[in-house]
């Protein structure tokens, strides 16, 4: 339970420091999007180091289901952009596909 939090976590904080970014970018807002957007980033690669995973490769792919549905999450919440059909569909494929990456019994690391 503790990597699941930590990873709705680091989708927040990721998709947010990517989102100052977009928005300096892309929304014409001022530079100093930038300063809560670097520590945004900053917090989220911290939270994926507490992941209880042996390995980072493994920890980082069973993050990616959590964070494509916060991207979903944050799309029609942040950004008014309601999901349709289909993005349910891919978000619950994607965290069955973490479920099995993060939850199945493995032997120990040899």
């Amino acid at each position: 339970m503790n990597s699941l939090l930590a990873f709705a976590g680091a989708a927040v904080l990721e998709i947010a420091g990517c989102f100052a970014f977009w928005s300096w970018l892309r929304l014409d807002k001022p530079a100093l999007w930038l300063v809560p957007g670097i520590i945004a980033l900053a917090g989220f690669a911290w939270l994926l180091t507490i992941a209880d995973s042996p390995f980072a490769g493994r920890a980082y792919a069973a993050y990616g289901g959590i964070y494509i549905a916060a991207a979903l999450i944050w799309g029609w919440m942040i950004e008014g952009h309601k999901p349709d059909t289909w993005d349910p569909t891919g978000a619950a494929l994607c965290l069955a596909g973490m479920a099995v990456i993060l939850f199945a019994p493995r032997s120990l690391p040899a």
